[in-house]
């Protein structure tokens, strides 16, 4: 896997404090924020790079094995165990190591990393071949209300890869879901890593999403609310013809079954819709029109 160095990502210094990093990060996040650059495909991949150093950097922790491994800091506990277990090994067949006052020397941090990773050492022929899964990554995608409605293809660029996923009818918003194998390279001929996709489902203008149900608002005029009639709603399935009984009052709620939005993996299986009506009080009356208002009103 090749390196990827973090802080030429954020644009800071190795001695930058947690101050300097977050600066960094939020300044760069915002730069290459999906919503600001909309069908970017390079600012998405910006993006992520970008949450993935601060994910790191952020982290004392990760920091430190970062600065000491490199691209394998994700494998210090392995590698530091290993090495206890070599140095155990060595002492058990009375050999001497040497160590400067400032630890290990050069030439034994390297040769232990290259037993690790199949360079290869001469002497004792106990040489470590030691298999290691490679890194998860993560990933946003956004996507639309609508596309979210029907089950699709859909390619993506994620970390220079481009991949083909179907995405399920009826996925949520913040949902994440696993591609196995999509991750970083193993090592040693290890398994490969995953790749967690999380979706950012947009906003629609008319329905709002609750899990698998819908909500929608109607407008209706005063005298199909008083008188009652039939009006036509479009729904994310078609059109749907309703019958408004008189007297109906600003505020109702009729539930349309099966008209919601699909329910994740569960084929032919929907929410409902719930309608609310909202009456639209007549303005610009004529004087004739005020006239029997009037007369209505006195009755």
């Amino acid at each position: 896997m090749a390196f990827i160095d973090y802080y030429q990502i954020l644009g800071i210094a190795k001695n930058a404090t947690e101050k300097e990093v977050k600066a960094a990060y939020r300044k760069l996040a915002r730069k290459h924020h999906p919503d600001v650059n909309p069908n970017d495909k390079n600012a998405q991949q910006k993006f992520q790079e970008v949450n993935e150093a601060n994910e790191v950097l952020s982290d004392p922790d990760k920091r430190k094995k970062y600065d000491q491994y490199g691209k394998d800091w994700k494998h210090a506990d392995q590698f530091e165990s290993a090495k206890k277990s070599q140095n155990s090994s060595s002492a058990g067949y009375g050999g001497q190591r040497r160590n400067s006052d400032f630890g290990e020397s050069e030439s034994d941090y390297s040769d232990f990393f290259a037993s690790m990773f199949g360079g290869g050492s001469q002497g004792s022929g106990r040489t470590s071949q030691a298999k290691f899964r490679g890194q998860d990554f993560n990933a946003e995608v956004q996507l639309n209300f609508r596309d979210a409605y029907r089950t699709h293809q859909q390619s993506f660029n994620i970390n220079g890869k481009n991949i083909r996923i179907t995405i399920p009818a009826g996925i949520d918003h913040a949902q994440t879901i696993k591609i196995k194998g999509y991750g970083g390279l193993g090592v040693n001929n290890g398994p490969n890593g995953d790749l967690y996709i999380t979706f950012n489902i947009g906003n629609d203008p008319e329905f709002k999403r609750v899990g698998s149900d819908l909500y929608f608002q109607k407008k209706i005029d005063l005298y199909t609310a008083v008188l009652g009639g039939d009006i036509q709603i479009e729904t994310l399935s078609g059109k749907v013809k309703l019958h408004v009984n008189p007297g109906t009052q600003s505020g109702s709620k009729v539930k349309l079954k099966g008209k919601g939005f699909p329910v994740y993996k569960k084929e032919g299986e929907f929410g409902d819709l719930f309608v609310t009506y909202q009456i639209q009080i007549p303005e610009s009356l004529t004087e004739r029109q005020k006239e029997l208002f009037m007369e209505l009103s006195t009755l």
